[in-house]
């Protein structure tokens, strides 16, 4: 075959394991062979509707058939994939629309509030509906497909071409495209599976957003490669999921720290057959120890390791027939997977940054070669910006970040673009944003607030001015009215006293 991409695996799946099921959502199987064929169909419709090869296609929606369908159709053609983040307000979709310019807008439906919205309209892009219910008038994913012929595609598609641009928001403020190739993804997943013992038989249930790169690369395509079955939920529902685990004797299953948290608090967990689940994989941010130790209780190792966007995401893992992993080192990141490359700086075995090189490594960032200059250590060693420090057996663990990120429910949250928006309303003359811990999601935002003299402003009125200028998970959960923050000589914030001031806890989330 010409095409050595992620659009030829539905082509060779359907050759090996035709009448396998490859995904099911809401009990409707469908087989590798019906895979291929809806996603060849699709990507003849989608050319028809204009979309060639370096085209890129976002999808506005929630994880469904439609979307793994629609991920291998954009990439047998060549073109690129941009998954949307459901989660974001208009202003924000807008900034990442107008930044990839897609030739195609795919939405499903409860998505109006953007769809809708003046500075999503403005662009004027040629919007496609997953199904009828999106907008009336609007062209289905459904005819598109109906129009496309089923005559094989087989376009010459090398591992080094762009197959997705996945956005994570930057310390400035504005989103990244994170360019990853047919290449980054395909390593990433040969990782996995040294990593892993993923079976032909596996039974993933994948209920994490697949518009991040955890649940797609992590999960959806080494099961796929497999040749297993993806379980497809929309959304979480941890006590759905727990119904599904025994009644489909689910084998497989990705969470972030709060999913799991949820499901072991659902009733009938502690009773609940889960005998058949073999892989449980972690991402987004360390799984507190007691959560970890609740699982093994019950008989599950929860599988942690440490990646990020640029990665695709894979890393290093903490696998579970790894020495010290069910015990002395519970909380590591692990060691590096089988072709990625770690050091940190200074390479003295004390803290220092993480860097990563490896071929499942992004080659840079979407119309950014000034970020992508910056990131880039002598041009593939990548800046991670997170702070490590390695053991003397070579493991490694998460010190800090140096980028103040931090992590809610597996979502990247970045300060400096909460406080920009906190900086629009007219009675702050100067905020700070922390994360600080919170036993549901982790972590969480607090706003430490300096208003303007003479205005006045309550938490209420701030958190209520921000909602829908950015997404809810952004949005602090409590905010503090101070006099002054801290500033060193040259008049930046100190972060780093301001936590000290105003990180502690209170005493109802402990």
């Amino acid at each position: 075959m010409n095409d050595r991409g992620m659009g030829s695996w539905t082509t060779r799946r359907a050759r090996m394991t035709p009448e396998r099921a490859a995904l099911a959502q809401d009990g409707v199987a469908t087989t590798y062979r019906e895979l291929e064929v809806r996603a060849t169909r699709l990507a003849h419709g989608l050319r028809l509707r204009g979309v060639e090869r370096g085209d890129r296609v976002a999808y506005l929606g929630w994880n469904s058939v439609a979307f793994v369908e629609t991920m291998f159709a954009v990439a047998k053609l060549g073109a690129v994939v941009v998954p949307l983040n459901t989660r974001l307000a208009a202003p924000e979709t807008a900034f990442i629309l107008a930044d990839c310019a897609p030739r195609l807008l795919i939405a499903d439906q409860g998505f109006d509030a953007v769809l809708d919205s003046g500075e999503v309209r403005a662009l004027g892009l040629d919007l496609v509906g997953v199904d009828d219910r999106v907008r009336a008038g609007a062209t289905t994913l459904g005819e598109i497909r109906e129009s496309g012929s089923g005559t094989a595609l087989d376009e010459p598609i090398a591992l080094g071409d762009l197959f997705m641009i996945q956005y994570t928001s930057g310390t400035t403020g504005q989103p990244k495209g994170v360019m990853l190739t047919h290449g980054n993804i395909t390593w990433n997943v040969y990782n996995l599976l040294v990593d892993m013992d993923v079976r032909s038989t596996e039974v993933a249930l994948v209920t994490a957003p697949l518009f991040h790169t955890a649940a797609l690369n992590q999960a959806l395509f080494p099961v796929l490669l497999k040749g297993g079955t993806a379980l497809i939920e929309a959304k979480w529902d941890p006590e759905r999921a727990l119904r599904l685990i025994e009644k489909d004797g689910v084998t497989m299953l990705f969470g972030v720290t709060s999913m799991y948290q949820s499901l072991a608090l659902t009733p009938g967990f502690d009773t609940a057959e889960l005998s058949s689940l073999r892989n449980a994989l972690s991402g987004g941010a360390p799984i507190p120890v007691a959560l970890l130790q609740t699982y093994r209780a019950r008989g599950l190792n929860i599988i942690q390791g440490y990646g990020l966007t640029e990665a695709s995401p894979g890393v290093t893992m903490l696998r579970d027939t790894d020495p010290g992993a069910d015990g002395a080192k519970l909380g590591s990141a692990g060691t590096p997977c089988f072709f990625t490359d770690v050091r940190l700086t200074g390479d003295s075995g004390d803290t220092g940054e993480i860097l990563v090189q490896g071929p499942n490594v992004s080659p840079g960032y979407w119309n950014r070669p000034d970020a992508t200059a910056a990131a880039y250590e002598a041009g593939h060693w990548l800046h991670t910006g997170d702070l490590g420090r390695r053991d003397a057996d070579g493991h490694l663990y998460i010190v800090d970040r140096l980028k103040d990120m931090f992590i809610s429910g597996g979502e990247n949250v970045y300060p400096a673009e909460v406080e920009q928006a906190i900086y629009a309303h007219a009675a702050v003359a100067e905020c700070a944003v922390i994360g600080i811990p919170d036993r549901t999601w982790g972590e969480v935002g607090r706003a430490i607030v300096v208003l303007r003299p003479g205005a006045a402003l309550t938490e209420a009125e701030l958190l209520a001015f921000l909602d829908t200028r950015i997404a809810r998970y952004k949005i602090p959960k409590s905010v503090v009215f101070v006099d002054e923050l801290a500033h060193n000589a040259s008049g930046k914030l100190i972060k780093a006293r301001i936590r000290e001031l105003h990180g502690a806890v209170n005493e109802e989330n402990p």
